[in-house]
């Protein structure tokens, strides 16, 4: 087993093969400064979303994998208001005293405007998305086919209402400490712990009222049980992924997803939870790799 597959930790001094940098964008004439990271050399790119709440960091094992980083380019960005990208950068905004909710339309079009700044539209990309990133990715797809040649749905669900906790937003709960425990014990238990404790760090951390602004998303504005009939994976194949532990977006949930979804695939990881590219990458990456050799011979 490599060092990539078992999670080593490197030796002193050992440069990763990641690229970060900041691009401007525009979603709704409003200026966006958006972190990215970049890695690989593949002739197709690879967009990779985050989490609710979180940020790019939750996918450094695929941004180091070398079998993947010679098929495909790799970007993951920080959404707005997220990890290292600010909230919009406009004095028209005053962000700070307006509640953050992130909807399908701006949650798609935050994706596609940073498709065409960073010029990765030829050949076309294909997205990767967990949690309330496996849930755009169907909108992409149904929306957006003309852009995408394929999505990886990682946890993916099409309607999940009761992902709203209603209490985070509360004062009196420390949701720095909340949201860390939440994301513990959506995690399988045999994954490593070392691992484990990155999605509680992740989840650590964060402004007020971004992970709720992001549950308004998932468990509030994203319906797309109409939408994913009339999904053409000719256009845009999809490939479906869920962790047999999650109780968050259960398999079922994601069988019933694929069922609705002509040509889709689906695979249900044994082993893993609701962050399977932070809690255990090596067993993450014998489901992914098959989905993305799909969307490679494409």
């Amino acid at each position: 087993m490599s060092d990539h597959e078992s999670g080593a930790i490197r030796d002193h001094g050992t440069e990763e093969p990641i690229e970060g940098g900041y691009v401007w964008i525009d979603v709704d004439d409003c200026p966006h400064r958006i972190y990215y990271e970049r890695a690989g050399s593949g002739e197709r790119p690879l967009v990779c979303l985050h989490t609710a709440g979180a940020d790019s960091r939750q996918w450094r094992h695929v941004l180091n994998d070398p079998e993947i980083l010679d098929r495909f380019t790799v970007y993951a960005f920080d959404l707005p208001w997220h990890g290292r990208s600010f909230p919009p950068m406009d004095e028209r905004t005053d962000w700070r005293d307006d509640a953050y909710r992130l909807t399908t339309e701006a949650y798609a079009d935050h994706i596609v405007s940073v498709v065409e700044t960073l010029d990765i539209e030829e050949p076309e990309p294909a997205v990767l998305g967990c949690s309330m990133g496996g849930a755009i990715v169907l909108e992409l797809a149904h929306a957006h086919a003309n852009r995408f040649c394929g999505v990886v749905g990682v946890e993916s669900t099409a309607f999940a209402p009761k992902r709203d906790l209603g209490y985070l937003g509360d004062p009196s709960i420390n949701a720095e400490v909340v949201r860390g425990e939440w994301a513990e014990g959506l995690q399988a238990p045999n994954s490593p712990d070392r691992f484990k404790r990155e999605s509680w760090w992740v989840y650590a951390q964060g402004g007020p009222g971004v992970y709720t602004g992001d549950l308004y998303f998932y468990a509030t504005d994203w319906d797309g049980r109409e939408k994913i009939t009339e999904i053409d994976t000719d256009a845009c194949s999809v490939h479906l992924l869920t962790g047999e532990y999650d109780y968050s977006a259960l398999p079922e949930d994601t069988r019933s997803v694929a069922e609705e979804i002509d040509g889709a695939t689906v695979e249900i990881m044994d082993g893993l939870g609701h962050f399977p590219m932070v809690e255990n990458p090596s067993a993450f990456r014998e489901y992914l790799l098959p989905a993305l050799e799909s969307i490679a011979a494409e």
